[in-house]
């Protein structure tokens, strides 16, 4: 209990759904992501920057007879711990590692699905990023990709967790890699195609390599 509270004291960003009112907002959008990821999910699945767990543990649950495998991996240990120990589930995994590591593709291998849920908003060395994004991904598979919409690549946002925020066109610009490739948009909970004249502060990237 004690290592919980210290993880809600010390990231106003972490999404633990047991210390959470079910009607928050916030925690509803980020549940609509992973339920939007599941009708990809198949095969060995990687879940990039998975915080505490239950996004994971969702996909692990809720695809298991599409699923071989569900890994988590997040660079906060005391995060991974409470993931280890409350959301267990034969076919996930959780792992303490760091999103940029040029390693990761020798460690961990490829797979055919990446879910990487608000992670580039937080990231200076975006090329690393992307540049995992893309080796991790087996050659047919699919990343699922999402960030909140702001001013701008280098310029200040209102989160004092991020490093800025970009625009939809840089967010689509990040993808020219891959050859397939949509965009989804998201308010609250719904998730949709975009819609003239329709603000969406948050948007989605699902793209085939």
């Amino acid at each position: 209990m004690k290592a919980v509270i210290v993880l809600l004291e010390d990231t106003g960003e972490r999404v633990i759904p047991e210390f959470m009112d079910p009607m928050n907002n916030l925690l509803l959008e980020h549940i609509a992501r992973y339920q939007f990821a599941l009708s990809y999910v198949h095969g060995r699945v990687l879940d990039l920057s998975c915080g505490a767990g239950y996004g994971t543990h969702m996909m692990a649950k809720k695809a298991k007879n599409n699923v071989d495998e569900v890994v988590g991996i997040d660079i906060d240990p005391d995060v991974i711990k409470y993931a280890r120990g409350k959301y267990y589930h034969p076919k996930s995994t959780f792992l303490v590692k760091n999103a940029t590591d040029e390693t990761l593709p020798q460690e961990l291998g490829t797979f055919d699905v990446i879910v990487s849920f608000e992670t580039i908003e937080h990231i200076e060395e975006e090329e690393k990023l992307l540049s995992n994004y893309y080796n991790l991904l087996k050659d047919g598979g699919t990343l699922i990709v999402s960030t909140p919409f702001g001013e701008g690549r280098g310029k200040p946002c209102g989160s004092p967790f991020h490093v800025h925020q970009l625009t939809p066109a840089e967010f689509r610009d990040l993808f020219s890699d891959y050859p397939n490739k949509e965009f989804y948009y998201q308010n609250g909970v719904l998730i949709e195609p975009p819609r003239e004249g329709v603000y969406y502060p948050l948007g989605i990237a699902v793209c085939k390599k």
